[in-house]
């Protein structure tokens, strides 16, 4: 019994040392990132908070580090996932388009490090949306611009927005005695009663102090709330570029001609684009080898979407 005793209290310090050096505190602060390289595709971090597409998801897998890209803690309860490219952190509407089932979600992660998915969200994520068992399912990607920039605004290292202050100019500020007949003239001035009773106060008015503290934790972690929409499962196919001219998307059509590429041409105001696509395909495998084949043609911004 001593013996086995004696070394757990040897052992026992290099265990709580690596225990240490395992769990890093959390440090969230805004990310962009310069290019990098991953699945085999270059990505380019940028900061568009405007963006609106539909892919596929992916669950996250094990073994993920302590902290998410943007320095938080990561947790695979939280209402969480990760973009390639979307600046970190981000706030967006994710939709299951097969279930129709939405939820809110804090992109604080870069990745997936393939092409073939463009979100991966943790696993209460893919619960409470209705993931099928294979994990991945059709979704839509809303980021919400006005709160991604709010999230973003409270970060160190977050761009300042340019907002032009207006002039300022000399304010007089005065104690004024209630009129006659008013109620609480006998006290009157800045200890007078308001219209809810209480004295130096305005009826309906809110007050910090009474909101209790709320720590960045907390503000980090959004709600569990689900809304149910109507499904709209659509079918897939694989982006291979937009183009202004039939002549550059033919080039690019040509590279891929025997994976049964096709042209599509789309009509925006007075101007015409020129879309090389992949589709309609059968099912998330089929997607994938696709997707595969087309990258290793030199086409690196393919990309599966649902339409």
């Amino acid at each position: 019994m001593r013996r086995r005793v004696a070394r757990l209290a040897a052992v026992l310090p290099g265990v709580l040392l690596a225990a240490c050096v395992l769990s890093p505190t959390p440090a969230p602060h805004y990310v962009l990132g310069e290019p990098y390289q991953a699945g085999g595709v270059w990505w380019y971090p940028r900061s568009d908070l405007r963006l609106d597409v539909r892919g596929l998801a992916e669950v996250y897998d094990g073994g993920h580090p302590p902290l998410t890209t943007d320095g938080e803690a990561f947790d695979q309860a939280a209402m969480a996932g990760e973009n390639q490219t979307l600046p970190l952190p981000a706030i967006a509407l994710v939709t299951n388009l097969e279930t129709g089932r939405q939820v809110k979600l804090r992109i604080n992660d870069r990745g997936p490090p393939t092409p073939r998915r463009m979100l991966a969200v943790t696993r209460r994520v893919a619960q409470v949306l209705g993931f099928p068992p294979g994990g991945v399912a059709r979704v839509r990607l809303e980021v919400l611009e006005g709160e991604s920039q709010a999230a973003q605004s409270a970060l160190p290292g977050a761009p300042k927005l340019a907002i032009a202050a207006a002039p300022r100019g000399a304010v007089a500020v005065a104690n004024l005695a209630p009129p006659p007949g008013a109620r609480g003239s006998a006290g009157g001035g800045a200890g007078a009663a308001g219209p809810g009773g209480t004295p130096g106060t305005t009826q309906g008015a809110s007050s910090t102090a009474d909101a209790g503290p709320a720590g960045p934790a907390a503000a980090m972690r959004l709600p569990e709330t689900v809304t149910q929409v109507v499904p709209e499962p659509g079918t897939l196919w694989i982006d291979l570029g937009r183009f202004p001219t039939y002549e550059f998307a033919n080039m690019q059509r040509a590279a891929v001609a025997r994976l049964g590429a096709t042209i599509v041409s789309e009509m925006h105001g007075n101007g015409e684009t020129f879309t090389v696509t992949i589709g309609p395909i059968q099912d998330v495998a089929q997607a994938d080898r696709l997707l595969d084949q087309s990258v290793a043609a030199g086409i690196a911004d393919a990309q599966i979407v649902v339409r």
